[in-house]
């Protein structure tokens, strides 16, 4: 519960496809819209994003690619003049329920930004933080969820013999991997990935894409990008926004190799965007 009662090619391929039970929509939005003081930065969208799958949301920059995906852990509450009106639904609660407590939501929608954040701690202390705050574990205990999270985000090999050391130390691509690794920490049903590579260099790029395909299928995966290649790459299904509209959505490979909207095939082809 959320409530708040003292809880390189494009993937074609069928290898993803889940159940009809585990493949009923994770996130669903209803007529939702997402306002910044008098402009509507969403429009009315209805979407239906699929469990324990990753979901890709492209779209030119000012579409509300990241305002949809931050409205889905309330990241968007912290800005004054923003408010919403339909509904947007996880596991069939509405988000914006006046019962649902954001921190509580937070712990079950991680979230990693476009530039690596981690806090000015150890490496242990960043991944630790999550947990301790959550629960009452000792820091003996925590070790082994530490040590779990760092496999999970492919980084304990490099820095199982630096727990202690501060994370600002680590290079770009580390230190996105421990975030990562950070959010994972507290065992969220959903991650958000707003533009999770465009600080990293190629190489760091492809080991985070790596990373989302290794946890494709044991987490819901949302990710917002400017790179439709990597989008191809990445995704299950993908989402175009434009103009704060909901214009197609689809499974990856047709949308990018047969768009059904004019819209969509015009972005993809590059005559704008």
């Amino acid at each position: 519960m959320i409530r708040n009662t003292t809880n390189k090619t494009i993937n074609t391929s069928n290898n993803r496809k889940k159940n009809t039970a585990v493949n009923r929509a994770h996130i669903r939005s209803e007529k939702f819209s997402v306002y910044y003081g008098s402009t509507e930065a969403i429009k009315k969208v209805d979407l239906d994003i699929p469990k324990k799958s990753v979901t890709a949301i492209i779209g030119p920059s000012g579409c509300g690619k990241s305002t949809f995906l931050r409205a889905v852990n309330r990241m968007n509450d912290l800005i004054p003049s923003c408010y919403t009106s339909g509904k947007l639904f996880f596991n069939n609660e509405e988000i914006y329920g006046q019962l649902v407590d954001p921190v509580l939501l937070r712990k079950r929608v991680g979230m990693v930004f476009q530039k690596p954040n981690p806090f000015p701690k150890t490496i242990f202390d960043n991944v630790a933080f999550g947990p301790s705050l959550y629960t009452s574990r000792k820091k003996g205990a925590l070790y082994g969820i530490v040590e779990e999270s760092l496999k999970k985000a492919a980084l304990w090999e490099e820095v199982k013999d630096r727990l202690n050391q501060n994370a600002l130390g680590l290079s770009g691509g580390q230190q996105q991997r421990l975030c990562l690794a950070r959010a994972l920490a507290v065992e969220p049903e959903i991650l958000l990935m707003d533009e999770p590579t465009s600080a990293l260099d190629p190489r760091a790029t492809e080991r985070i894409e790596q990373l989302i395909d290794e946890l494709n299928g044991k987490y819901t995966i949302l990710i917002v990008t400017h790179n439709m290649q990597q989008a191809a790459r990445v995704s299950d299904d993908t989402a175009f926004f434009y103009e704060g509209e909901l214009i197609e959505f689809a499974p990856t490979g047709r949308l990018f190799t047969k768009p059904g909207e004019t819209k969509t095939e015009e972005y993809i082809t590059g005559r704008f965007g």
